[in-house]
């Protein structure tokens, strides 16, 4: 039977009724036994004690007169802290009424996976009963707490004092496709390829009272990447972006993550300056210590692991908390130079095919048309820091013009691609667009292979720009940078340098292991001067610093191009000295 029951936004709007096909999708994810289908990662009980600290959930506050959410509680990781801190409090009131009237409205948490459900409910009720209550009061304030459902879709009653969590980390990809339509329609911050969490935040939000303050723990991409413009604008215009704490390379969870994950505290209140820290050792002792330091009404001394980073929050421009010596650099550049693309650079990414073993072989093994093919190069043929090709080529099915050949005036193009059909028509660009079914996912343009180009991987520790002479087109997993007016040479030391290394620190992602991301988004975030305003003596030096993959003589010409002084240099570490 179809469903007929309306949902509503937060502000009693009706948004229409629910699908089967919608029921059915939940369905489905409430019943997945796949952890990745519906996120779950465990944190550890010191990180959610030292979240608990930061947002004031603390047992000298009256937490019985509060309201408490958690909308994806999981096994329990905060749910039996947050019950112990609450009992405790209630107890200290030395309160006699009946614990279910008192304390039956402070607790709202939401799970969507039943057999998860099941199973912390049951944890609940023994957590509840350790206290000295009753099996029947126990599971009356278990079965008042907590809700089994869609938070995103059913999102408990009133506003909440206090949010806090670890939202599920689900790709688009494993949302079942009508589920996900109402999500996006639904959450203005779902945008671009915004994972589940960004939704979950949004929701949190919105669900705060006055001065309310929400405390997460998940993946940082959105603070900067492109996908978390919509929420980031959200928490600028009606929040404040109160604490901030890197966790990047610490055993927050009970298992490893690739992601780079970090703490947020954001209060409904007036915006103002953001308290930071980094990478605090996972021990009870120092938590707790940092979180008193954190929450401090007077900011600790220089010295101390906290400091207070101002106007973190821009709109949707991404989040900057690297040290404020460092961020001092990269404005006075971004005040002073323009753009890579202002400076005539461009930047692009190699080729993606879709099916990369029907597009890509051995060059000359490639038995089409000789314009039907481009020697490839890719990641492995960059290793060394200069270009060894391994002999790689790439199906060309695109005329000079950008539009399809005609199968018909390529026999051997045609006979080659009709043997690979059932691989190259099963991908999802050719299946919306069956007549065009062996087109690339991207389009091939034959004279970026002609031109000179400076390769780039995606992600390194580092900055690894390799020349490229124009020769070889590149894989989709190589970003490259062409210039009308600038020599690639003296732009390869350039963008060696830790001058670089800092634009994209600052504006990219990490991930796990300090690793960046050498993204063409963040990369047109680097400035330089324009090619005409480099002096010819200092072109030469940057030129000979690249062609013999000096870094350290590319950082001297760099600064010297850019001319930091002492402090600034030593705000970059001292390299190039």
């Amino acid at each position: 039977m179809a469903s007929t029951q309306l949902k509503f936004d937060f502000f009693r709007e009706t948004i229409g009724a629910r699908s089967p096909k919608v029921d059915a999708a939940i369905e489905a994810l409430a019943t997945e036994d796949r952890t990745d289908a519906h996120g779950v990662v465990f944190t550890r009980l010191e990180v959610a004690d030292f979240i608990l600290d930061l947002v004031g959930y603390t047992v000298n506050q009256p937490l019985h007169r509060k309201r408490l959410l958690e909308p994806s509680f999981g096994g329990g990781d905060f749910l039996l802290p947050v019950i112990g801190r609450l009992l405790a409090a209630w107890r200290a009131e030395k309160r006699a009424r009946d614990v279910v009237d008192e304390l039956g409205g402070a607790i709202r948490a939401v799970e969507l996976h039943r057999k998860t459900f099941a199973a912390t409910r049951q944890s609940v009720i023994e957590r509840i009963k350790q206290e000295g209550i009753t099996i029947g009061y126990a599971t009356t304030l278990a079965d008042r707490w907590l809700v089994q459902g869609d938070f995103l879709l059913d999102p408990p009653e009133g506003h909440f004092d206090f949010v806090v969590g670890n939202p599920p980390y689900v790709r688009q990809e494993l949302i079942p496709a009508p589920l996900l339509a109402v999500y996006r329609n639904r959450y203005q911050t779902m945008y671009d390829r915004a994972d589940l969490y960004i939704p979950f935040i949004e929701c949190s939000l919105l669900m705060l009272a006055e001065s309310g303050t929400l405390g997460f723990i998940c993946a940082d991409r959105w603070m900067k990447n492109r996908y978390g413009g919509p929420l980031r604008n959200l928490v600028s215009k009606r929040f404040h972006l109160k604490i901030y704490v890197d966790m990047m390379d610490t055993p927050a969870f009970h298992k490893e993550v690739i992601a780079y994950p970090a703490i947020t505290i954001i209060s409904l209140e007036k915006p103002g300056a953001t308290r930071a820290a980094h990478r605090p050792s996972i021990e009870r002792s120092t938590l707790i210590k940092l979180a008193e330091e954190l929450r401090a009404n007077i900011l600790p001394t220089k010295d101390g692991a906290v400091r207070e980073i101002p106007r973190v929050t821009n709109g949707a421009e991404p989040w900057l908390l690297e040290s404020p010596d460092q961020m001092a650099i990269i404005r006075r550049l971004e005040q002073q130079y323009p753009t890579l693309d202002e400076a005539s650079c461009k930047v692009g990414i190699g080729v993606a095919t879709g099916a990369d073993k029907a597009f890509i072989g051995d060059f000359e093994a490639l038995d089409v048309e000789p314009d039907c093919k481009l020697p490839l190069v890719t990641t492995r043929d960059i290793l060394s820091g200069e270009v060894r090709w391994r002999g790689q080529g790439v199906i060309n099915p695109f005329n000079d013009d950008g539009r399809l050949v005609d199968l018909r005036n390529y026999p051997r193009l045609r006979r080659y691609l009709e043997a690979r059909r059932d691989v190259i028509a099963g991908r999802h660009c050719a299946q919306k667009a069956p007549c065009n079914w062996y087109r690339t996912i991207d389009r091939i343009t034959p004279s970026i292979a002609k031109k000179q180009k400076l390769l780039i991987p995606d992600i390194k520790g580092e900055a690894h720009v390799v020349y490229e002479p124009g020769q070889l087109y590149p894989h989709h997993n190589l970003y490259y940078v062409t210039s009308e007016a600038w020599d690639l040479r003296a732009l390869q030391a350039v963008l060696l340098s830790g001058v670089t290394r800092l634009f994209v620190a600052t504006y990219s992602t990490k991930m796990h292991g300090g690793f960046l991301r050498f993204q063409a988004q963040y990369l047109r975030r680097i400035r330089i001067p324009q090619w005409h305003d480099v002096p010819e003596g200092l072109r030469k030096e940057l030129s000979e610093a690249a062609q013999m993959r000096d870094l350290q003589a590319c950082n001297r010409a760099t600064f010297k191009l850019y001319g930091l002084n002492n402090e600034e240099r030593a705000a970059l570490g001292g390299i190039g000295e």
